[in-house]
């Protein structure tokens, strides 16, 4: 049995006739009454009580095309549905970001995407850089906004970069470094230093090293935080000083000050990431709503790294 057998016989119940649901079907009578005859066949029930002039429905025919009638709209809604999910209007999108590093165009972004895609679920989660990357392999996330991590590296993960950051010193308000306009990193020797942890963004956090290492000192890492506000408040309380990336300044507390540093040798990505094999309509049409946006993205960051 397939679909054409029952819109063929709900053609002729509606019409009443052969000649007319041949003439709306746009086939032949003969055509039409030994497919319905097939159908008849296959199913061992008489549907239709024919005469010379017109059809009635048997009481088999008339519960049968209860059914058919159920079964022609789910089948119309089916294909309607699979139409628009290839075009990106309807599914499902798992979005992965980092707070600090998208706060100042990721909310412009899921505003313009959910009205012009509202029949698509966006659902959004703050995650660190390796979080991120394990939820893209495992199939709990369909895009990230993150740093680079040493699995972006892989093919099966596209990335494009949005933006690169320079890196700021943040200060407690009153601290002798804060007096300078840019702070040599050389000067941090002796500093205690708080960081984002090592786990969740070793690229940024091995950037850091290398470059204290080329000042000629190692750091002394006094706490390693899991959010960036962390780092700051960790700074505003005394705990030590931050290098932070500068998309960071966006979260100015009152009791810390910001310093570029010098050498300003450091530029820390911000990527989009998503897995290749896995690349719905829906995913397409949120690639292509970022990437519109990317000149004003690379204009907006703060601290003009862009």
């Amino acid at each position: 049995m397939e679909l054409r057998h029952l819109r063929y016989f709900r053609a002729v119940a509606d019409s009443g006739g052969f000649r007319e649901a041949a003439r709306r079907l746009h086939i032949v009578q003969p055509a039409l009454s030994q497919t319905v005859s097939d159908l008849e066949r296959e199913l061992g029930v008489t549907l239709l009580v024919r005469n010379s002039r017109a059809v009635r429905l048997t009481a088999e025919g008339e519960i049968f095309l209860q059914e058919v009638k159920q079964i022609l709209e789910h089948a119309d809604r089916a294909v309607e549905l699979a139409r628009r999910a290839s075009r990106g209007e309807i599914g499902a999108l798992s979005l992965g970001f980092l707070g600090s590093a998208t706060a100042f165009f990721l909310p412009t972004i899921v505003r313009e995407y959910r009205r012009r895609f509202p029949g698509v679920r966006l659902t959004l989660h703050e995650m660190a850089p390796t979080p991120q990357v394990e939820g893209l392999r495992a199939g709990r996330l369909d895009v990230g906004f993150t740093r680079p991590v040493p699995a972006a590296d892989d093919a099966w993960l596209r990335s494009e970069c949005l933006y690169r950051d320079s890196l700021l010193a943040v200060l407690p308000e009153g601290h002798p470094l804060a007096a300078r306009e840019t702070v040599p990193v050389k000067n941090m020797a002796d500093a205690p230093l708080v960081l984002f942890h090592r786990a969740g963004a070793p690229d940024l956090f091995d950037a850091i090293v290398g470059l204290c290492s080329r000042a000629g000192f190692a750091p002394r890492v006094v706490n390693e935080a899991d959010l960036m506000q962390t780092v700051l408040t960790l700074v505003e309380a005394g705990e030590g000083v931050g290098l932070v990336p500068a998309c960071v300044s966006h979260l100015r507390g009152s009791g810390v000050v910001w310093r570029p540093v010098e050498p300003d040798t450091i530029r820390i990505p911000l990527v989009m990431v998503w897995p290749a094999a896995r690349e719905s309509a829906a995913l397409r049409s949120f690639l292509g709503l970022v990437r519109e946006h990317a000149e004003a993205i690379k204009r907006m960051v703060p601290g003009g790294t862009g």
